[in-house]
């Protein structure tokens, strides 16, 4: 069988532990079969961000400018016990924040449904799309220790002009403190990328943020959000038929909760970061869940939406069996596929995503899943397939 050809390549970002494990087995058994797979290939392991000062995952973020796509395996985001764990230079940021710092955008994620597995909310009957925004916030923070009596305070120091000055803290002892920072310009895309997306797929567009006690930073959003929404969107949603309003984060859990789904919920960086376990765990499985960055400059990254499956590694490792769960890396590779297979007009292309993804859903809907799927699904006596044995099965329904 001759395979499908690529006409230009997308930028292949790999990660660390179980993942990584993951990400070979999916490119060896599911793709490089059928695809003639075009990569610009990046190591964004955490031991190969240590030795280049994390210089590679900033290499990659500007080739996914210059490709338009990226896929990404899931990375650790080191803290301390990671530091002495990997002896690193230092604790390098999220490399995830990184890359949309220099993407910009939104981060659209939505849960993968499948027959046999039911949300654990009983009235949720319809996917809800988290949309994240993708930059700023604690993600780009500045942080210090205290280590005694003193002021803390907050400096502008504008290019022509005096400096302003607010007070954070009087400090009696040792303490903490944490500074973080948003742009207008990247808020105003968050807000356009979100509006956009709902006319698209024709949903009603909530945004939840705290401005009753941020009552400058998060009620920026908020005022953001609003003005494009009335100068730029209104007459668009009235003629789509759906609705777009704003509410307290703690109203949307609590609304979120009793709705049915269908709709999309924008937050802000650590917000939606949070939410989007919660949805995603509710309808299954943390590894039940796409995500993609959208840049309004037209660059799209692909990537699972959870971590690199620490103790499943240390397992392999030691030789012992796992089964960890695959489907939202798979996925990702199948966006990605598609993706740069509708820039380039390659239907074959698409046409392969759309079918390894059927084929992935229809292997967990026969009954054959991982340990994850298998402790919560309603179908009756379930397989419960090894790491590599779920990928097994999806490769012989390919074939």
């Amino acid at each position: 069988m001759s395979k499908i050809q690529m006409l230009t390549p997308i930028v292949e970002m790999d990660g660390d532990e179980m993942t990584h494990i993951l990400w070979g087995m999916i490119k060896e058994k599911l793709i490089r079969p059928f695809v003639d797979l075009k990569t610009v290939y990046y190591d964004l392991g955490l031991r190969h961000r240590d030795e280049t000062s994390d210089q590679v995952t900033i290499d990659a973020a500007n080739a996914i400018k210059q490709y338009k796509v990226g896929v990404k395996c899931a990375t650790i985001t080191p803290n301390a016990a990671r530091v002495e764990e990997y002896d690193l230079k230092e604790m390098w940021k999220s490399p995830n924040g990184t890359i949309r710092a220099a993407l910009d955008g939104t981060v659209f994620r939505a849960p993968i449904l499948v027959k046999g597995i039911e949300p654990c909310v009983r009235n949720w009957k319809k996917p809800i799309t988290l949309a994240r925004h993708a930059y700023g916030d604690v993600y780009r923070n500045t942080e210090m220790a205290i280590p005694g009596p003193g002021r803390v305070e907050l400096v502008y120091t504008p290019v022509n002009g005096s400096p302003q000055k607010a007070l954070v803290h009087e400090f009696d002892d040792a303490g903490i403190v944490q500074g973080m920072h948003n742009r207008q310009s990247s808020i105003e895309s968050f807000a356009r990328s979100c509006f956009s997306y709902a006319l698209d797929v024709g949903q009603d567009l909530w945004f939840a943020t705290k401005d009753t006690i941020s009552k400058t930073y998060d009620q920026n959003f908020k005022l953001t959000f609003q003005k494009i929404f009335d100068e730029e969107f209104a007459e668009k949603f009235e003629k789509a038929g759906i609705q777009y309003f704003y509410t307290l984060i703690d109203d949307a859990v609590a609304r979120v909760m009793k709705a049915e789904g269908g709709f999309i919920w924008a937050c802000k960086n650590y917000d939606g970061d949070v939410m989007s376990d919660m949805v995603s765990s509710a309808f299954g499985s943390l590894a039940m869940m796409t995500s993609v960055l959208v840049s309004p400059d037209g660059y799209y990254e692909y990537e699972a939406a959870h971590g690199t499956v620490q103790k499943h590694y240390y397992k392999y490792l030691n030789g012992e069996p796992t089964s960890t769960n695959s489907v939202a890396t798979i996925f990702a590779w199948t966006g990605a596929l598609a993706r740069i297979g509708l820039i380039n007009e390659n239907q074959p292309l698409v046409d392969f995503a759309h079918k390894l993804e059927e084929k992935t859903l229809e292997t967990i809907a026969e009954g054959k899943m991982t340990g994850d799927l298998a402790r919560i699904t309603t179908l009756e006596n379930p397989t419960v397939l090894g790491s590599e044995e779920f990928i097994d099965a999806i490769a012989e329904k390919m074939a």
